[in-house]
């Protein structure tokens, strides 16, 4: 094995570094949403037409960039990064549990709040939901919406007849307030592991935190709500 790979297992192996990787992580897919969710209000641009129209050119875009492999690359990226920090977060709530365990025989949780212990939880849901999501409204595992967004090139049209559904609605809102639950504890727990949290800016960040993730939350659930309420269609 050579020192570079020797040095990566070091750093995963440590608390520290399983720390960086779920806030680097983080950050990334943090990123992912806002843009995700700016692409995603363009269903209300302006009448049905104009939301259809721009949509749809957004739709394109993203398949077409750097010829097509942008947005492959994108995927790749942040499969990756859910993996990651998936896989990191679970660890390092063992790890936790265990020394907790060991200092308070009687209580193991008795520091841990109610957010952080289901962070757990949330991120398994989380991961359930975006397979599924691929599986909707990448793979399009349903021949009516691979019909629409392959054939007739009409995303926007996949989007309303994919949210048809009240079941897969009820999920999709069920995955985004979890979402956003773990969002509202992970926000900040980036500035803290990066060093970039302190007593001065520490109100501020929380702040920002609440904001981002209630943006997040009405923004991603307004817009199976608006389908469903047949104010897009």
């Amino acid at each position: 094995m050579s020192a570079s790979s020797c040095s990566l297992c070091h750093f995963w192996s440590s608390s520290i570094g399983k720390k960086f990787v779920v806030a680097i992580t983080g950050l990334v897919l943090v990123g992912f949403l806002a843009g995700h969710l700016s692409g995603n209000l363009l269903m209300y641009a302006g009448d049905n037409d104009q939301g259809v129209k721009h949509f749809n050119e957004y739709a394109e875009f993203l398949h077409h960039m750097l010829h097509g492999a942008g947005v492959w690359i994108a995927r790749i990226v942040l499969l990756t990064s859910l993996v990651l920090h998936v896989v990191a977060t679970i660890q390092l709530t063992k790890a936790n549990r265990a020394s907790r365990e060991k200092r308070y025989e009687c209580d193991a949780t008795v520091k841990a709040s109610k957010a952080s212990r289901m962070m757990i939880w949330s991120g398994l849901t989380i991961l359930a939901f975006v397979v599924f999501h691929i599986l909707h409204f990448t793979v399009r595992v349903d021949s009516e919406l691979y019909e629409l967004a392959v054939t007739e090139k009409n995303a926007y049209g996949m989007v309303i007849a994919g949210f048809q559904s009240y079941l897969v609605c009820a999920f999709y809102i069920l995955a985004m307030t979890l979402l956003c639950q773990h969002l509202s504890h992970g926000f900040s727990s980036i500035f803290q592991t990066l060093g970039l949290r302190s007593t001065n800016n520490a109100a501020l960040i929380d702040c920002i935190a609440k904001g981002y993730t209630l943006f997040i939350w009405v923004g991603f659930v307004s817009i199976p709500v608006a389908v469903l309420a047949g104010w897009i269609h």
